[in-house]
């Protein structure tokens, strides 16, 4: 068995105590010999950490122990080795950053798809489906008929979708996905208050989908790029460590990728 376990896990929930949970939940990380990263903000947590199963297993119940955080839901995967140097536990605007007010997934949504569902939505004709990530992490991977907006920073988003209405309005539903659902799941809120009546996105994100649909009726192509010093991982969510990277993510990726760019 793998040494380390690895969870990334996101929750919107209102924190209105946000900076003052900073240094108490990164100091019981540090005595957990739990790396990674975490990100903070009145909206909620976002984070993917890494370390001992039980220390892993102990900041995640340390988390939850926050009436507000107690359902938050981690997808979890094993390596050899930390894939992280350090614990960072920032504070931030958004945790995810659309750089737009007043988008609260608690508010409003889009339809959760399940990934054993995913295949049948993205295969009707009358679906556009959409990769909410950065250009470089489509270049490592991506679903079939999948478009690429091309965007550096996901804040980016919103302005493409503008330049691009009259292509996305041509079919009546939108299917969105990213990494870990985070994106898409903000990006569904927006959508639906600017014009969008049916919006889908995949619950889990790639992860996800790779954890729970079989290999042989996948249809994701390629490696899913991840933050950390995994780089990308395959269907099996096995770490590929950088073995391979697509032309278009080199000069990008490096061992210190900020998490920030999810």
């Amino acid at each position: 068995m793998s040494d380390y376990l690895i969870t990334a896990f996101y929750k919107f929930a209102t924190l209105d105590d946000y900076e003052a949970m900073r240094d108490p939940l990164k100091a019981f990380c540090q005595e957990q010999n739990v790396r990674g990263c975490m990100l903070l903000a009145r909206e909620g947590i976002n984070g993917t950490i890494c370390g001992p199963e039980d220390g892993v297993r102990a900041v995640l119940a340390r988390i939850r122990s926050d009436e507000r955080l107690s359902d938050l839901v981690h997808k979890e995967a094993w390596t050899h080795r930390h894939v992280y140097k350090k614990i960072r536990v920032r504070l931030k605007q958004e945790i995810v950053r659309l750089a737009i007010d007043n988008i609260d997934p608690n508010e409003v949504v889009g339809t959760y798809v399940q990934p054993e569902d995913w295949n049948e939505l993205i295969s009707d004709p009358e679906v556009v489906v959409i990769d909410t990530r950065n250009d470089y992490e489509f270049a490592f991977g991506t679903f079939e008929n999948a478009i690429n907006p091309e965007t550096d920073a996901f804040r980016d988003f919103p302005e493409w979708v503008h330049q691009h209405d009259n292509l996305l309005k041509k079919k009546p539903k939108v299917a969105m996905f990213c990494t870990g659902g985070i994106r898409c799941e903000k990006a569904t809120a927006w959508m639906l208050k600017n014009g969008y009546d049916d919006v889908y996105h995949l619950e889990g994100g790639i992860l996800n989908y790779l954890e729970k649909v079989p290999e042989d009726e996948s249809l994701w192509k390629g490696e899913c790029f991840v933050f950390d010093d995994r780089i990308s991982v395959d269907h099996k969510l096995q770490p590929r460590w950088g073995e391979w990277i697509p032309e278009e993510a080199k000069g990008i990726i490096n061992q210190d990728t900020d998490y920030d760019q999810k």
